[in-house]
């Protein structure tokens, strides 16, 4: 299986060559796209850019994803 590296708030990770999008990444990684906020190689992506936003190996990404609590 060919893997892509990525690095993924600040740690290396591995994930399969299928996945070349920032949505197909918060899907693999089961995270709720509407609630993350997304920056690649130090841009913040918008809502609208996640869909389409390519990714390739080395990237550095960072995820915040926001919790609700009480």
């Amino acid at each position: 299986m060919c893997i892509l590296r990525l690095y993924v708030n600040g740690h290396n990770m591995e994930v399969p060559q299928s996945i070349t999008t920032v949505v197909q990444l918060l899907e693999h990684l089961q995270l709720n796209k509407e609630l993350a906020i997304v920056e690649v190689n130090a841009e913040i992506l918008q809502p609208a850019e996640r869909d389409s936003k390519e990714i390739k190996a080395d990237d550095h990404i960072e995820i915040v994803q926001f919790v609700g609590g009480g």
